[in-house]
């Protein structure tokens, strides 16, 4: 069982052993511009799901605090998010940066599918959400790839486009999932039109403007030689 560890702002540190992994989806908080999203998913051939927001269980050995992500082909991107860690108290979740690296070429034969195909990379620091709840929709989510030319900003937008929290932690404690070891990634902001996601590595940030302070994480991606056989 996959173990994280989380330091936070006052110097303690906490160990959670993730025992449950969720992917949220189509979580903007304008649910028509979702739908608008999904129809677009769909031209693509990605297929719709059957209510939004959806959510993807996932591999508990997914969640990873690395700094390179494996891939098998040139078409895997990630998403910036924010993400839950639910600890010994379930009471006192954890907020923290992720990024859900997910397989495209996957995507089109099932979301789930493409979800369980790559890592949930999250941050080494948190911050006890009970500290940001009273501001949480002026935090800013920016993601930037690594390309050979350089680093472009390909994410960027408060966590006001985003379903909250509460929202989430609502739903695991009706499903009976807010228990210790859970761990939910939220769901992306749109993407900047015209930069290119499929990219040597992504780095991304949670920034508190009223703290003035940031979570990060950053990786590259370690496509994997062809398979022989």
């Amino acid at each position: 069982m996959t173990t994280l560890e989380f330091a936070l702002p006052d110097g303690s540190a906490r160990a959670v052993r993730v025992a449950r992994l969720f992917n949220a989806g189509y979580t903007g908080r304008a649910q028509d511009e979702v739908a608008k999203h999904v129809a677009e998913l769909a031209e693509l051939g990605v297929p719709a799901p059957s209510v939004t927001p959806a959510l993807y269980p996932v591999a508990p050995y997914l969640a990873a605090q690395v700094d390179a992500v494996p891939a098998q082909h040139g078409r895997t991107s990630g998403e910036a998010e924010w993400a839950l860690v639910v600890g010994e108290d379930p009471a006192d979740p954890l907020l923290t940066v992720a990024c859900d690296h997910t397989d495209r070429a996957l995507e089109v034969h099932g979301v789930a599918w493409s979800k369980n195909a790559g890592l949930d990379v999250l941050g080494a620091e948190a911050w006890r959400l009970a500290d940001v709840a009273d501001h949480l929709d002026a935090i800013r989510l920016r993601a930037w790839v690594q390309h050979p030319s350089g680093e472009e900003l390909i994410q960027d937008a408060t966590l006001e486009a985003l379903l909250p929290p509460a929202y989430w932690l609502d739903v695991l404690h009706s499903c009976g999932w807010l228990v210790p070891g859970t761990v939910l990634l939220s769901g992306t902001v749109a993407m900047v039109p015209g930069v290119e996601q499929f990219a040597d590595g992504w780095r991304v940030e949670l920034h508190d403007p009223v703290a003035d302070r940031t979570l990060s994480l950053a990786y590259t991606v370690d496509q994997l030689p062809e398979p022989i056989g």
